[in-house]
């Protein structure tokens, strides 16, 4: 017969705080608040959230005739290694929104509400607000709803100071209006719009050069990042796209002159820009239409890392890629320098291979 224990087990006792989540909970409250619009129902704190797909109040009018439902999900990588052992976890939830909204604008839809996923090893009220902290400032900057989320203490999976974290976004387009690349044809346009550095890609490269076999730390300044620090520059948080390209996708909302567009992740130019082509057709890209930035001069240089490589794996520079009629394409990026992006003629469509040329 076995023994009655002397002290009844709790759940704290085996790692899991309840108290630390439902403080935690009571921290994130204000922050969320920032990013809920009219269309958010409910309180926070349900089951679910509930997100008003039309809303007719005459200030708010936002309706769709046509309306297809858009999801992506995606996470942040090995990048969250560097902010472990910088302490600094706030700009990650900027990239993990990033990640999931860039992906979605690119079929033309309009990101309405974000939830994240946050598995941890040792729940810390005050850290976790720092991590939704991110989330909001990136959920701002997409102008969509935070509309939930989930936190998981899991002691055995994970070390207390580590924690992984997902992302899952859904948007709207006019059936009219998907992007899908189907119209693209030769002699159309591609304009390049500036990476911030590394975004959310390549971190396993990039940590094994800089970190692992050239011993930076965190805080050395090395000649070729032009007074950045090596942590600074692998923090740096992936650039939100989203509202200079709506807005261009809104100032040409009748005549169809975006016609297709990418998100350059993981797999670089290389891998993402064929993507959203049609068959037969490929880009010619002029190589010197920009400067690469000093993080994948580092790199390369450091590693060393083979040209053709670094093209695979990085963005080199180029965050997010639009396909447009030529006789627009002055007037887009006009658009877009308003909005603050750096923006430039890549090259241009022609009939081809689904391997980009390089010129």
């Amino acid at each position: 017969m076995p023994a009655t224990p002397s002290k009844s087990m709790t759940y704290k006792e085996s790692g899991v705080d309840i108290e630390a989540g439902d403080l935690m909970v009571e921290m994130i409250k204000p922050l969320v608040e920032r990013t809920r619009g009219p269309r958010v129902m409910g309180g926070i704190g349900g089951f679910a959230g509930m997100f008003r797909l039309d809303y007719n109040e005459r200030l708010f009018k936002h309706n769709y005739s046509e309306p297809v439902l858009v999801g992506c999900t995606d996470g942040v990588g090995t990048k969250l290694k560097v902010a472990f052992a910088m302490e600094k976890v706030d700009s990650v939830g900027i990239d993990l929104v990033a990640m999931n909204v860039n992906d979605l604008i690119c079929c033309g839809a309009e990101p309405l509400f974000f939830l994240d996923y946050l598995a941890v090893g040792k729940l810390e009220p005050g850290r976790m607000t720092d991590i939704v902290r991110g989330i909001v400032d990136g959920c701002v900057q997409a102008g969509c709803a935070l509309l939930g989320g989930e936190t998981a203490e899991m002691p055995d999976l994970y070390e207390p100071a580590e924690f992984d974290m997902a992302g899952f976004s859904v948007g709207v387009v006019e059936r009219k209006r998907i992007i899908d690349g189907s119209t693209v044809e030769p002699g159309d346009v591609v304009i390049a719009i500036a990476s911030d550095g590394l975004h959310s890609n390549g971190y396993g490269l990039a940590r094994r050069v800089l970190l692992d076999k050239m011993g930076y730390s965190p805080d050395d300044c090395p000649p070729e990042l032009e007074g950045t620090s090596v942590g600074a520059e692998l923090l740096r948080p992936t650039r939100i796209y989203v509202k200079p390209v709506l807005d261009v996708l809104h100032q040409y909302s009748v005549k169809k002159v975006i016609k297709a567009m990418a998100h350059i992740t993981g797999g670089g130019l290389p891998g993402n820009l064929p993507r959203v082509l049609p068959e037969g057709l490929t880009v010619r890209v002029q190589r010197d239409s920009w400067t690469v930035p000093p993080i994948f001069r580092l790199i390369a240089a450091k590693g060393p890392v083979d040209p053709i490589e670094m093209t695979r794996v990085f963005n080199m520079g180029v965050g997010f890629v639009m396909v447009v009629a030529p006789a627009f394409a002055q007037s887009i990026m006009s658009r877009l320098r308003r909005h603050g992006e750096r923006c430039w003629i890549l090259g241009k469509v022609r009939k081809g291979s689904d391997e980009l040329i390089w010129a």
